[in-house]
């Protein structure tokens, strides 16, 4: 900060050949007058230093243009903290003086922690210096609190001016305009002139399918006529191993399905006998030639050929089980189409009633496992659930038979397992043949979402879970951001902020408001002066940034005038400039012919010590 305000007023050199008069708070320790004092004289090399109290400066320029008397009050509260300073034929009296540790800083503190809890979604917008700007602009000081409160929790037409609002940037969302008919017909050559280009691609990779599939073709049809010259067997399981097929019928089932993908890339229709043949006869032809007939090579292909035509049949049964269940459905759902035509309303009613009977049912059935049914007797009165609770019927006779094999184990010789009756008891008890109801689809649970879905499509005001509590005009709305989204509004909060002055408390600070600190500083006068404390209350001047708030001056007249006598003159006034008028006033002071008296050299320093600050006392009266 020095650096900054040397640099500024042009004193660039090695040294501040200058004397410095320094602003310090009232009754400012020893200890930081003098490592304020090193600084200066051994990091800046000034010739002499002063000290003074900015509230006292103000005063006392104030005092000079008439504003306030030589005897009176000075109220100043700055960025941290407040203070009451008397002055006595204008000098101040530090004995009598008052602190509070409560400033702008907390009042802007404050109105960030507020203003953050009540837009939660623009906390980033909330700067500290946009915060400090909402303070200086809007905030104002409540002549009474509590009325004030009232007033806004009334919510009428004065708490409405009062308020005041701060636009976000917003832009609003673009409203999408219908296309023109330039722009459609742009959009549809377009896509016009992709599609083209599609089919092309389409066309040149068909034509070069069927060129392999032709290239493919003949020299399936050159192998065949080069097998008809071989008679041998043996040449011709050789001939073909050469070749990579393992009989002839696989060459000519190659064949067979060659030509079939010839004629569909030609666009060929194939028919649906000549598929089964193909599929039956062809694919799997090891499948009826007995075992002793094979080479190891055909028993190992025989063994493939069985297990892919089970698994292409199971595949084809699985395939039948989903269309035939499409079809029921089909069915099913066109036989509620008809109902809902005849009678929409009957229709729509029951619809809603079963699905408020399937969902109370999973809901009990959901509560049942998770907090037990009780059907084992076991009445828990702590609430909590034993593990048979949770069990199914099922589980429970599983449990039951273990228990009963267990206990005639105990009696004598374990004789289990000798009799075949043991083994149907043991099988009983396995767990492969426990019935448990969880690892099965529960038929509830799909009927319910079937039905919910249906219930989205034919009612706009439908809403799940809905029916069983909540009704449907709750549920949840989604909308656009609107300008009125990114606005912030400041109501209570233009008021209860600076309240902090007078009420600190309100931030847990356990000291005096502006106004008590009045009277403390009045109760430490000398009592030996009579009328001190009437003129001390007719000349009471507020200083600082933190007393430009609007309506100080009147709250802190009538908050002096209760702990006051009745009848006691009181007279509150503001600073011409609460912010500069104490560099002024130290400025008039720095200008005079006695300042150079009341300073002390670096030689001083030096010879003396920081022990010496401790005496020094600035002189006020000029």
């Amino acid at each position: 900060i020095l650096d900054f305000g040397f640099d500024r007023l042009g004193a660039d050199q090695s040294q501040i050949d200058h004397p410095i008069l320094i602003t310090e708070c009232a009754c400012n320790p020893v200890q930081s007058r003098g490592k304020m004092a090193e600084l200066l004289f051994e990091s800046y090399g000034v010739p002499s230093v002063a000290f003074g109290v900015d509230a006292a400066f103000s005063y006392k320029y104030n005092q000079q243009l008439g504003i306030c008397n030589d005897t009176g009050l000075a109220i100043t509260s700055g960025f941290t903290t407040s203070h009451v300073i008397p002055f006595i034929n204008g000098e101040p009296v530090y004995e009598a003086c008052c602190r509070t540790n409560v400033g702008g800083y907390h009042v802007t503190d404050y109105l960030k922690q507020l203003l953050s809890l009540k837009y939660p979604h623009h906390i980033s917008k909330l700067t500290w210096e946009r915060v400090e700007e909402l303070k200086m602009e809007h905030c104002y000081i409540a002549a009474d609190y509590a009325s004030e409160v009232q007033l806004f929790q009334r919510g009428d037409k004065e708490a409405e001016d009062e308020t005041r609002c701060w636009q976000l940037p917003w832009t609003p969302s673009p409203v999408e305009e219908p296309p023109s008919e330039e722009e459609i017909a742009r959009k549809a050559a377009l896509k016009e002139k992709q599609s083209q280009r599609l089919r092309e691609m389409a066309e040149a990779k068909r034509s070069s399918k069927i060129n392999e599939l032709e290239n493919e073709l003949k020299g399936l049809e050159f192998l065949l006529e080069e097998l008809k010259d071989i008679e041998e067997d043996d040449e011709i399981v050789s001939f073909l191993a050469s070749r990579g097929y393992a009989s002839k019928r696989e060459v000519e089932s190659a064949f067979a399905k060659v030509t079939q993908s010839l004629r569909k890339a030609k666009g060929e229709q194939v028919p649906s006998e000549e598929k089964v043949d193909i599929s039956a006869a062809e694919k799997y032809y090891l499948i009826d030639i007995p075992d002793d007939e094979l080479s190891a090579e055909q028993l190992k292909e025989k063994r493939r050929q069985v297990f892919l035509k089970s698994t292409t049949e199971a595949r084809q049964r699985a395939k039948q089980r989903r269309l035939e269940e499409e079809l029921e459905k089909e069915k099913e759902k066109k036989l509620e189409e008809q109902k809902r035509m005849e009678n929409p309303e009957r229709y729509l009613e029951q619809l809603r009633a079963k699905y408020k009977e399937l969902s109370e049912k999973l809901e009990q059935r959901k509560r049942l496992k998770t907090n037990g049914n009780h059907a084992n007797g076991n009445n828990n009165v702590s609430g909590g659930v034993g593990r048979g609770e949770r069990l199914n019927a099922a589980q429970r006779e599983r449990m039951r038979l273990l228990t009963t094999a267990a206990f005639d184990r105990g009696k004598g010789e374990d004789t289990f397992g000798q009799r075949d009756e043991d083994w149907q008891l043991y099988k009983l008890m396995s767990r492969d043949n426990d019935d448990d109801d969880d690892d099965k689809p529960d038929h509830d649970e799909t009927e319910l979402a079937r039905i919910s879905s249906r219930l989205r499509e034919i009612d706009p005001t439908f809403f799940p879970g809905s029916e069983s509590g909540a009704s449907a005009s709750e549920a949840p709305r989604f909308r656009p951001l609107t300008k009125e989204d990114f606005q912030i509004i400041l109501g209570v909060e233009r008021f209860r902020c600076p309240e902090v002055l007078f009420n600190p408390n309100f931030i847990g600070i356990d000291q005096s408001g502006l106004d008590e600190m009045v009277g403390v500083s009045l109760r430490r006068l000398p009592s030996w002066v009579q009328g001190l404390e009437d003129k001390m209350t007719s000349s009471i001047l507020v200083t600082g940034g933190s007393c430009l708030y609007p309506g100080l001056g009147e709250r802190l007249e009538a908050g002096i005038r209760m702990i006051r006598p009745c009848g006691t003159p009181i007279k509150v006034v503001r600073a011409t400039d609460p912010i500069m008028d104490a560099w002024r006033g130290a400025s008039v002071y720095a200008a005079a012919m006695q300042f150079p008296q009341q300073t002390f050299s670096r030689t001083d320093y030096y010879e003396k010590g920081e022990d010496w600050l401790r005496r020094y006392k600035f002189k006020y009266t000029i």
